[in-house]
């Protein structure tokens, strides 16, 4: 809700494309989150991928290689959660993010 409040964007498929790709960027395989998701945004595959699913997709599937998952179902929906996860706790950090243009300018480096 801060990530929502704070940049405007009120649609949960945007943040959390934002969320996979910053955390997408670190080399380290994100940890699994210990908790039950319990509570969370639930939305299909399309609603988050939109147009670019081949896109997502492809990079998940190079995530997994490169994270040491499983090739089979579960380890690309392990890998997508846990990046989700940890970029979203990103995205929520910091306080001198006040608006869409402070968030921006945190992390387009």
């Amino acid at each position: 809700m801060k990530v929502k409040r704070q940049t405007g964007i009120d649609q949960w498929n945007i943040i959390c494309r934002w969320a996979l790709c910053l955390s997408l960027r670190e080399p380290t395989p994100p940890p699994q989150p210990k908790q039950k998701l319990d509570g969370g945004v639930e939305m299909t595959w399309k609603v988050f991928a939109g147009d670019e699913s081949e896109t997502y997709a492809s990079l998940i599937k190079l995530r997994v290689i490169t994270d040491g998952l499983s090739d089979d179902d579960e380890g690309p929906a392990k890998c997508l959660r846990a990046h989700i996860h940890r970029g979203l706790a990103y995205l929520a950090s910091g306080k001198e993010t006040q608006s869409i243009s402070d968030f921006l300018e945190r992390w387009k480096s």
